[in-house]
């Protein structure tokens, strides 16, 4: 028996039009008057001269022209499509790929919490938290005095700082709901601060520009640094006191194995352990490594 012909179903595909991830929003610029377009044409024949393709240059293209309006407009993806020549099509696709586009305006300070595993259980959920009632606002909302813009953010490879929030990509490590207030306070403020490890903030679009390979001339940018945290440290210290490693891991070769095949030997030597890693730990601070008693004492 055949079944009766039923009526065609559409389904709608990307983002609903009321959703505000949309990069055509109400106040959206949808083209650069000449004096910007000019403006950053120059930039822009600065940074195509550090690669070979053209179209290689869309990343920090796409951070220089969110630089300008402090997130992915129009304007830009047009922009960015005729220095590189590609469609608007593929400038966007790739722009929506990753999270340091903005679709939507932006604080001058993009706020981010860490609430991956270790930051969650060591209190980021809480200061995230506490920072939604502290500034009034949920994940991805901006102040209305467009100071702040709150997001939770996934790792940022600094457990052993845990639990650490970023402004502007700039490391605030070992935070609880009270600091993490303060420091949005201060920022809102206009105060200058300066993260756990790193120069002085700027503004999101000043920190845009430095990302798109422009010169970051905070004081004390290239001094800056930051090192492997103490708990990192912990470990590797009592690893090489205690004479501690892991097996050599010799790959060896099908020859050293005669009644194994390649595949088989590859699948042994998965198994052995990786070699442990070498480096020099740093003194530790306050103790008979830094501070030897005094001979006679």
């Amino acid at each position: 028996m055949i079944a009766p012909r039923s009526e065609p179903v559409l389904v709608p595909l990307g983002a609903r039009p009321e959703e505000a991830v949309q990069l055509v929003g109400p106040d959206a610029r949808a083209s650069y008057p000449a004096d910007v377009r000019a403006r950053l044409r120059a930039d822009a024949d600065i940074v195509l001269a550090r690669y070979p393709q053209a179209r290689s240059a869309l990343l920090p293209l796409l951070h220089l022209v969110q630089s300008e309006d402090g997130y992915l407009t129009p304007a830009g993806i047009e922009f960015c499509s005729d220095v590189v020549d590609l469609t608007g099509a593929e400038v966007t696709a790739v722009a929506t790929f990753y999270s340091m586009y903005r679709r939507e305006p932006t604080g001058n300070y993009r706020v981010g919490v860490c609430t991956n595993t270790l930051c969650a259980v060591m209190g980021g959920d809480a200061i995230m938290d506490a920072l939604r009632d502290h500034l009034d606002i949920d994940h991805g909302g901006t102040t209305a005095d467009g100071a702040i813009t709150l997001e939770h953010i996934e790792c940022n490879a600094a457990c052993d700082f845990a639990p650490v929030m970023m402004v502007n990509w700039e490391f605030f490590d070992n935070r609880t709901p009270a600091s993490a207030r303060e420091l949005v306070d201060a920022l809102r403020s206009g105060a200058q601060v300066t993260p756990t490890r790193g120069a002085p903030l700027c503004t999101f679009r000043e920190t845009e520009r430095i990302l798109a390979g422009f010169a970051d001339d905070r004081p004390g940018a290239l001094e800056s640094s930051g090192s492997a945290g103490e708990a990192t440290l912990a470990g590797l210290r009592y690893a090489l006191e205690h004479s501690m490693s892991a097996p050599r891991a010799d790959a060896g070769s099908p020859d050293d194995h005669p009644d194994l095949g390649a595949e088989a030997v590859a699948e042994t030597v998965r198994e052995k352990p990786a070699p442990a890693p070498s480096a020099t730990v740093p003194p530790q601070p306050n103790t008979t490594e830094t501070d030897p008693p005094t001979k006679g004492m």
